[in-house]
């Protein structure tokens, strides 16, 4: 990810790159050499956690787009930030389109007693389901979705009541699929993520907002959406 995005962020007006870091790089050290007002955060589930601590300690802004933190790592992390006075964005997607695929599936849910989510990705993806297939979930048992019958593994993962299936195959980057029922009618909502270069613009607008900003922000849509609705 880092690889990718990095071209269309040294391109972008009004954001200088000040420092690149890679595994084994001190991110902390870093950060505080280079005076980063932003720290970018694409990297693996294992370092998520201390990458986010080290970005806090550092006294800078950070906008991590790693997936696998658990609810009580986000919930330390939400107060940290928030002792930290900084702005901390941590987003299970940055693609515009997906944002918007689970604000439609969110509404969605509110109308069909049946939903269940499809997830595919490639061989490399380390976690399943994905990060993006959870906040989804998540989002949709908010809004109301029931849980459908019980039944074995080949049913699927149960996501608060969501149940999601995970596809790992070649070919493939990223793409979600949730399928709505209900008497005599079904939707379906599908985003297909072609390469990694669609989350730039999502990136560029985290980085870009998140400086004023104080404390956790969870979910691109906060920023995106914030002064549309009041929703968000």
């Amino acid at each position: 990810m880092g690889r990718a995005l990095l071209p269309g962020i040294r391109e972008a007006e009004g954001i200088e790159v000040v420092g690149e870091v890679d595994i084994d790089d001190d991110l902390g050290k870093a950060a505080r050499d280079t005076g980063a007002h932003v720290v970018i955060d694409f990297t693996a589930p294992a370092a998520a956690m201390s990458n986010a601590r080290a970005i806090l300690a550092a006294g800078a802004h950070g906008v991590i787009g790693t997936t696998g933190f658990t609810g009580e790592d986000l919930d330390a992390l939400a107060r940290e930030a928030a002792d930290a006075d900084v702005g901390l964005l941590i987003a299970p997607n940055f693609s515009l389109g997906m944002i918007l695929l689970q604000r439609f599936a969110e509404e969605a849910a509110r109308h069909f007693p049946r939903a269940e989510i499809i997830e595919t990705h490639h061989e490399g993806k380390l976690d399943a389901p994905s990060g993006t297939s959870l906040h989804t979930a998540a989002r949709m048992a908010a809004a109301g979705a029931e849980p459908g019958p019980d039944g074995d593994a080949a049913r699927g993962l149960d996501a608060d009541g969501v149940r999601i299936h995970s596809l790992r195959v070649p070919g493939i980057h990223a793409q979600q699929e949730v399928r709505f029922a209900g008497p005599n009618e079904s939707l379906t909502l599908q985003h297909a993520a072609l390469s990694r270069e669609c989350y730039l613009a999502g990136v560029l607008a985290a980085v870009r907002a998140i400086p004023q900003r104080t404390g956790f922000v969870h979910g691109l849509d906060a920023i995106l959406f914030a002064d549309s609705d009041g929703t968000s």
